[in-house]
């Protein structure tokens, strides 16, 4: 039995509270980090969690106290990773606190799980676990509408199709935001960096930020998806073994990927919680 604490990340950056939101993203692209545990300044005790997903829906809250979920569930490093991926089924959450007797000691994500999945051999193939909405996008399509597809759908990919509805490419949150334009200015303001810091990258600018930019802080360019999309992307077929979607996202570092059906037309979206669901049950 494989346990969380084999695949935790241990000793996790945190934030404290009091705090505000400035102190959560100067973390987050410090350290190219999505989500994070959120302490008490006075006794290091867990009291929260904070993701980049908490920002976005509250962009005018500035207080951490108000925009961190309270009381999130926690794990001990003795559980099982099986359980890990149950909580994170259940609760569509990305991030689990770590916890031994109270004190925080690591920090796990879907991702950590993939190498579970992948050492089990499960040969059940991926059809039998895609629950996630498939949206595609054709690629004439300007920038602007896949940006608003992706924010209404409330999914971070978009397979995008030709005028045969032929696959032809894949297009994710940070596909755009990598493309936008934002001036240096702008975020050194609403971050509150120094110019001369260098404690801060594009990089994990572009990692933690994506569409909270989008009120008015960035640019899109006027193009149209086939522009910026990642072109002949890594796919799976339905047959193939979970085991062999999640080494391939792990691999890859992919949170999502492309399924084809056996004519090679577009069948679904499968995502990292669809690939861990199956540490819930029993692989066959």
């Amino acid at each position: 039995m494989t346990t969380v604490g084999e695949v935790m990340t241990p000793n996790p950056i945190v934030v404290q509270v009091p705090g505000g939101r400035n102190d959560v993203l100067r973390i987050m692209v410090k350290h190219n980090l999505t989500g994070l545990p959120v302490v008490k300044r006075s006794d290091g005790a867990l009291s929260g969690m904070i993701t980049r997903q908490d920002i976005f829906n509250n962009p005018d809250e500035d207080q951490l106290a108000m925009l961190m979920k309270r009381d999130p569930p926690t794990i001990e490093p003795k559980d099982s990773a099986e359980a890990a991926a149950k909580i994170f089924c259940t609760s569509g959450i990305h991030h689990l606190a770590v916890v031994d007797k109270n004190r925080l000691v690591g920090i796990i994500t879907p991702t950590d799980l993939l190498s579970v999945v992948e050492k089990k051999n499960c040969t059940e193939p991926v059809e039998s676990v895609i629950k996630s909405t498939c949206v595609p996008v054709h690629a004439d399509a300007p920038l602007a509408v896949a940006l608003v597809t992706l924010k209404v759908s409330k999914v971070s990919a978009l397979p995008v199709l030709d005028d045969n509805g032929r696959l032809v490419g894949i297009l994710t949150d940070r596909d755009i935001f990598n493309k936008s334009f934002i001036k240096d200015s702008v975020v050194i303001s609403d971050l509150g960096f120094n110019k001369d810091e260098d404690d801060w990258s594009w990089e994990g600018l572009r990692s933690v930020m994506k569409l909270w930019y989008e009120v008015s802080r960035f640019e899109l360019p006027v193009v149209p998806v086939r522009d910026i999309m990642v072109k002949s992307p890594t796919t799976v077929f339905r047959k193939t073994t979970l085991s062999e979607a999640a080494r391939i996202m792990r691999k890859n570092d992919f949170g999502q990927l492309p399924v084809r059906d056996s004519k090679d037309n577009l069948l679904a979206m499968i995502y990292d919680l669809d690939v861990i669901s199956v540490l819930s049950g029993e692989c066959r």
